[in-house]
C-alpha cells in the first residue's frame, strides 16, 4: 500500500506524521519503505540516525522529480510505502498522487492551513480523474493540548466544508516527545509517553481499520 503524506503548506508535520507511521509498522515487524521525496531531507537524515540504534528497520530511499515508477516498483516490494513530500504544489506531490491509495492531509488548527484547502481539492480532484483508488484525509496536527482551546473544533467545522476529505477525528498534539523521539531516530509509539502513544495508535487505527 503506498500512503502519501502531502500538502501545501510546510510546517504542518507532515515528516513527522511519515517518520512515526514508519516507526510504527517496523514495530509491527511490517516491511515498510520511506520515500524521501522532500529536499529538506527530513526523513532521510531520521532513518540515518535509526541506522545507529538496534531498532527495528525502516528502508529508506530519495527521489524527486517523477516519482511514479518508483512508487510503483516499491509497492511491488513492501507491504507499506510511505511517501514524504514537500509542503508547496510539486511535480512529486502530484505524481505520488496517481499511483497512492492514500493521502493523508495534515494541517494545523490556523486559516492559514485552512486556506491551502480549496487549491488542494482541485488538485486531487484531478489526480482522482486518473487514478480512483486515491482515498484523501485530512488529519489535524500541532493542535494546542489545552482543552479549553477553541481551534481543534473550529478546524474540524471547517474541514466538514469540503467532502472530498474523510476528516479522521484522530487529532495529532503539538507535543515536545515528538521532537524528543526524532532526534534518537524513534517513533512516539517507542518511547515511554503514554498519551503520545495511544494518540498515534489511535490514528493508525482509525486510518487502518
Amino acid at each position: 500500500m503506498i500512503v502519501l503524506i502531502g500538502s501545501q503548506k510546510g510546517g504542518c508535520g507532515k515528516s513527522t506524521i511519515a517518520i512515526n507511521m514508519a516507526a510504527y509498522f517496523a514495530k509491527k515487524n511490517e516491511d515498510v519503505v520511506l520515500v524521501d521525496a522532500d529536499p529538506q531531507q527530513s526523513s532521510a537524515n531520521w532513518v540515518n540516525d535509526r541506522e545507529q540504534t538496534s531498532l527495528p528497520k525502516v528502508h529508506c530511499i530519495q527521489r524527486y522529480g517523477d516519482i511514479k515508477s518508483t512508487l510503483t516498483d516499491l509497492n511491488a516490494r513492501y507491504d507499506y510505502v510511505i511517501v514524504d513530500v514537500a509542503g508547496h504544489d510539486s511535480k512529486e506531490l502530484r505524481t505520488a498522487m496517481l499511483v497512492s491509495h492514500y493521502l493523508v492531509v495534515p494541517f494545523r488548527p490556523s486559516q492559514f492551513d485552512l486556506d491551502t484547502l480549496p487549491h488542494l481539492c482541485e488538485v486531487i480532484d484531478q489526480a482522482q480523474s486518473f487514478n480512483g483508488n486515491l482515498k484523501p484525509f485530512g488529519l489535524l496536527t500541532l493542535a494546542p493540548t489545552n482543552p479549553a482551546v477553541s481551534e481543534v473544533q473550529q478546524a474540524n467545522d471547517y474541514l466538514a466544508d469540503f467532502p472530498l476529505f474523510t476528516a479522521l477525528s484522530s487529532v495529532i498534539h503539538d507535543r515536545k516527545v515528538y521532537r524528543d523521539v526524532t532526534a534518537e531516530g524513534k517513533g512516539v509509539v517507542e518511547s515511554n509517553n503514554l498519551k503520545a502513544i495511544d494518540e498515534f495508535e489511535n490514528f493508525m487505527k482509525e486510518l487502518f481499520p
